[in-house]
C-alpha cells in the first residue's frame, strides 16, 4: 500500500465513520423490513465517496494524488441475508486495466474497462449476503498490467433486483435534423446529476446500440429503461453536427418524452467522411462492438466511407448494412488490418475471396511483396507507428531516424498512407506523428496523412472520432465512387480531422494533394479552420517542409457556452497569409489545434502509451500537403531530391557544399547530413565543423536536428542492445 499523508488518514477516518453510520442505517431498514416479512425498499451506502486506487507503485497521471489511498478497496458493512437478488451500483472513473469486484469471496464481475466516468450495476445473487458483517473487495489481478490510477465510489447496495432498479422509469427520445425535422441516426449520451454515465435497463437491439449512458439509434428514435433520478441527455451525430441537450427529472414508473434537434454545422461539400480503421468484436475477437452494433454506430457518427479492417481477415459489411436498413447512409469497403509481429497495416480495397497476406511475416520487403499480390489492393496504411506492439515500435528511435525518414534496419517504406491521428491510441506529443509524416515527404515518399478511430467498441473509443475527409462526390453516401475516392487518397487529396477541420488553398486554386505554380514573388495562402460549436480552436500553424513557418492564436469568445452554436458553416477562423515564394520546391501543411473535450458526449482519450504523466488532450485538424513548384520544372522536388542533386554536383568539396546549401532550407540540410554520414564522412570532425560554422542558420539547424536524431538512435539501440548500422 502506498504511504498515507496525514490529511488522507483524517479523510479515511471520516470515511469509515460515515460508512459505519450508513451501514447501521441500512441494517436497521433491512431488519425492520425483515420483521414485516418483506425486502428492504432502501439501500446501504457501502462507500459514500470516491476512493483513489492504484494497482502499482508508479503514478499514472498528474491529476491523481501522488499517493493513492490503497492498491485495493476492502470494505466491511453490515446487513442481513438477501432472500432475492440485490443490485450493487458502483461509480468508476479512469478504469483502463482489469479490476475484479468480489463480494464475500465470490467474484461478482469486473469494473468496465473504460476511462469514462460511469456508474455500473452488478447483480448480487440470492443468499450471497450474510447476516452481520459482509466484505466487498475491488482489486486488480496484478501481474504485468501497466499502472492504473482509478476512482471507485460511491458504492450502493439496493435491496431490489438489478433489472428492477435499472428499469424503473422509461425515457423516449427522438433526434431530429433541423432543416427537414425528420429523425436521423445519432448518439445519445445520458449522465446523472453527478455527471456520470448511467447504467441502463435496456440492451442493444436491431435498432439500438447501448452501453452505460450511451445509446446509438439507427432510426433517430430510442426508448430505454433507466433508474429514477435527475439526468442530462445530449444528442449528436459525430463531428459535423451540433449538440442538443435537455435536463429532466423522472420518478419511478414515469415515462419522459423528448425530441432533440441537431443541425449540420460543419460543411464538407466534395469530401466524404472516411474511417479507414474499423473493428468489430464479431470478427476481431476483442472490444465489444458486434457487427450489428457497428452498422448502427457508423450511421450514428456520420461515417460515409467505412473501411472494414478486422485483423488478418476480409469482412464485407454489405449484407449487414442491408439487413440493418442503414446501407443508404454509407458505402462500405472491404479491407484488412494485416497484423504482423513487426507492424500493422490497413490494406484496401480487396475482394472478400482474396488470399490474406501472411501475418507471421517479419520481413517488410517480403510483406509488402505479399500485400502487392492481393487482387485489387491499392492502399496500405502504416498504423500507430509510434506504439509498441509485439515488442516493436516501427517509428521508435531504435528502428527509425525520424529526421532522415530512414529505417535503420533497411526495411522498405512501401506504404501509401500513415496514421497521424488514431483517436483510440493517441500520443502524448500530439504533433509527433505529423512531423514523422512530413519527414517522409521530405525524403521523397508520396504518403497520405490519415485520421482514424481504430474503434473496437461501441462507446469507449467510438468509431469516427478520428477520421479522414477524402475528396469525392458526397451527394449520395450510399453510392460513393470508391475508385474515385481511392485515387484521391493516393494523390493526397484529404484532410485529417480529430475535432477540427483545416483546409489550405495556395494562390486561390491549389489545395491538398496538388502541385501549385508560383509565378509571383509571394504566395497567397488561404487557411480555414472549421468545427462544431461545442469544440474550440486556439492555434493555427503553417509548416513548410515540416518546419514551422508561421502561427497565430485563435481567439474565440471567452464567455461562449460549450454547446452554443457556431458561426456559418462552423468556421472558427479564416485568414489569408502572404509568404515569400521559397527558393525551391516545398510542401505546405496547415495544422489547427484546440483543447481536448472533457464532456462525456465526445471525450478525447488520454494518451494510449504515455511518455509523461501529463493527461492533457487536444483536438486537431490537418490539411493535406500542397506542393509548391518554386523552381518551375513542373514536378515535385523533395528535400532529399535537392540534397542528392547538390551532392552529385559538388562531390567532396565541403566548403562549396555548405555555400550551395545556403539557398536551401533546414529540411534539405538535414537530408544532406544524412547523405554525408551514410557516405562515411564523419560529421563531428573539426574539418567538417569548421565548414558548417560558415553556413546559414537554417543549414546549421538542419544538421543539428539530424545529429540529435542520430544521437537518439544510438541511445535507444544501446538500451536495447541493437547494433547501429
Amino acid at each position: 500500500m502506498a504511504p498515507f499523508t496525514f490529511p488522507e488518514i483524517d479523510l479515511l477516518a471520516r470515511r469509515n465513520r460515515l460508512r459505519g453510520l450508513w451501514s447501521l442505517v441500512g441494517l436497521l431498514i433491512a431488519l425492520m423490513a425483515s420483521a414485516r416479512g418483506e425486502d428492504s425498499p432502501g439501500g446501504i451506502s457501502i462507500e459514500p465517496q470516491p476512493v483513489h486506487l492504484r494497482n502499482k507503485p508508479e503514478r499514472e497521471w498528474l491529476d491523481f494524488p501522488e499517493n493513492a489511498a490503497s492498491t485495493r478497496l476492502n470494505v466491511s458493512f453490515n446487513t442481513s441475508r438477501n432472500n432475492t437478488e440485490f443490485g450493487l451500483f458502483c461509480r468508476q472513473q479512469d478504469v483502463k486495466q482489469p479490476w475484479h469486484v468480489v463480494l464475500n469471496g465470490k467474484r461478482l464481475g469486473e469494473l468496465v474497462r473504460d476511462e469514462n466516468d460511469m456508474t455500473i450495476g452488478l447483480a448480487v445473487p440470492t443468499g450471497l449476503l450474510v447476516d452481520g458483517p459482509n466484505t466487498l473487495v475491488i482489486e486488480s489481478p496484478g501481474g504485468t498490467t501497466p499502472t492504473d490510477d482509478i476512482r471507485v465510489g460511491p458504492i450502493q447496495l439496493l435491496a431490489r433486483p438489478l433489472i428492477d432498479v435499472q428499469g424503473e422509469s422509461t425515457l423516449e427520445v427522438s433526434i431530429l435534423e433541423s432543416e427537414s425535422q425528420q429523425p436521423i441516426p445519432g448518439r445519445l449520451t445520458i449522465v446523472d446529476a453527478q455527471g456520470s454515465l448511467i447504467a441502463l435497463g435496456t440492451s442493444s437491439s436491431e435498432e439500438l446500440a447501448i452501453r452505460p449512458g450511451t445509446v446509438y439509434t439507427a432510426t433517430g428514435h430510442a426508448t430505454v429503461k433507466l433508474p429514477a433520478g435527475r439526468y442530462t441527455v445530449f444528442a449528436g451525430r459525430g463531428f459535423e453536427y451540433s449538440l442538443a441537450q435537455t435536463e429532466f427529472t423522472i420518478k419511478p414508473g414515469e415515462r419522459h418524452r423528448q425530441a432533440l434537434t441537431i443541425r449540420r454545422e460543419v460543411s464538407t461539400p466534395g469530401y466524404v467522411a472516411c474511417d479507414p480503421h474499423v473493428h468489430t468484436l464479431s470478427f476481431s475477437g476483442h472490444g465489444d462492438a458486434t457487427i450489428a452494433e457497428r452498422m448502427i454506430t457508423l450511421a450514428g457518427e456520420g461515417i460515409e466511407l467505412p473501411i472494414a479492417t478486422d485483423h488478418n481477415q476480409y469482412v464485407d459489411y454489405e449484407p449487414f448494412a442491408k439487413k440493418s436498413g442503414l446501407r443508404r447512409h454509407f458505402t462500405p469497403v472491404i479491407g484488412n488490418e494485416v497484423t504482423t509481429p513487426r507492424g500493422h497495416f490497413n490494406i484496401f480495397p480487396v475482394l472478400e475471396t482474396s488470399r490474406v497476406p501472411d501475418a507471421k511475416q517479419t520481413d517488410w520487403r517480403l510483406l509488402f511483396d505479399d500485400i502487392a499480390r492481393v487482387p485489387g489492393v491499392k492502399i496500405a496504411i502504416l498504423n500507430h507507428a509510434r506504439d509498441l506492439h509485439s515488442g516493436v515500435r516501427p517509428f521508435g528511435p531504435a528502428l527509425y531516424n525520424s529526421v532522415a525518414a530512414d529505417n535503420l534496419e533497411g526495411w522498405p517504406l512501401r506504404f501509401q498512407g500513415m496514421e497521424v491521428v488514431n483517436s483510440g491510441a493517441t500520443q502524448t506529443d500530439v504533433l509527433q506523428l505529423f512531423h514523422d509524416w512530413m519527414g517522409l515527404l521530405n525524403r521523397g515518399y508520396q504518403v497520405t496523412p490519415v485520421g482514424s478511430s481504430d474503434s473496437h467498441d461501441v462507446a469507449r473509443h467510438f468509431v469516427g472520432q478520428g477520421r479522414t475527409y477524402v475528396r469525392c462526390d458526397d451527394r449520395d453516401p450510399g453510392n460513393l465512387d470508391v475508385d474515385r475516392a481511392t485515387q484521391s487518397f493516393l494523390q493526397g487529396q484529404v484532410m485529417v480531422s480529430y475535432g477540427l477541420l483545416t483546409s489550405i488553398t495556395v494562390n486561390e486554386k491549389y489545395s491538398s494533394g496538388e502541385l501549385a505554380s508560383a509565378p509571383e514573388d509571394e504566395l497567397q495562402v488561404k487557411l480555414t479552420v472549421s468545427g462544431p460549436g461545442w469544440i474550440q480552436a486556439n492555434r493555427i500553424m503553417l509548416f513548410a517542409n515540416g518546419v514551422l513557418l508561421r502561427e497565430e492564436q485563435i481567439e474565440e469568445p471567452p464567455n461562449k457556452k460549450p454547446l452554443e452554436g457556431s458561426s456559418a458553416h462552423g468556421i472558427k477562423w479564416a485568414g489569408h497569409w502572404k509568404i515569400p515564394r521559397p527558393r525551391h520546391d516545398v510542401h505546405l501543411v496547415a495544422i489547427a489545434m484546440g483543447p481536448g473535450i472533457r464532456g462525456l458526449y465526445w471525450r478525447t482519450a488520454r494518451p494510449y502509451q504515455p511518455t509523461s504523466l501529463d493527461p492533457s488532450t487536444h483536438v486537431i485538424g490537418c490539411s493535406g500537403a500542397v506542393w509548391v513548384d518554386a523552381d518551375g520544372d513542373g514536378r515535385r522536388m523533395s528535400a532529399y531530391d535537392y540534397a542528392v542533386q547538390l551532392r552529385a554536383t559538388e562531390g567532396q568539396d565541403l566548403d562549396k557544399l555548405m555555400t550551395r546549401l545556403t539557398g536551401f532550407d533546414e529540411a534539405t540540410a538535414a537530408q544532406m547530413a544524412h547523405l554525408l554520414q551514410q557516405s562515411g564522412i564523419p560529421l563531428q570532425e573539426d574539418r567538417f565543423q569548421s565548414s558548417l560554422k560558415n553556413a546559414s542558420p537554417s543549414v546549421q539547424a538542419g544538421f543539428r536536428r539530424y545529429h540529435a536524431a542520430v544521437r537518439e538512435n544510438e541511445m535507444a539501440r544501446a538500451k536495447t542492445k541493437t547494433p547501429t548500422p
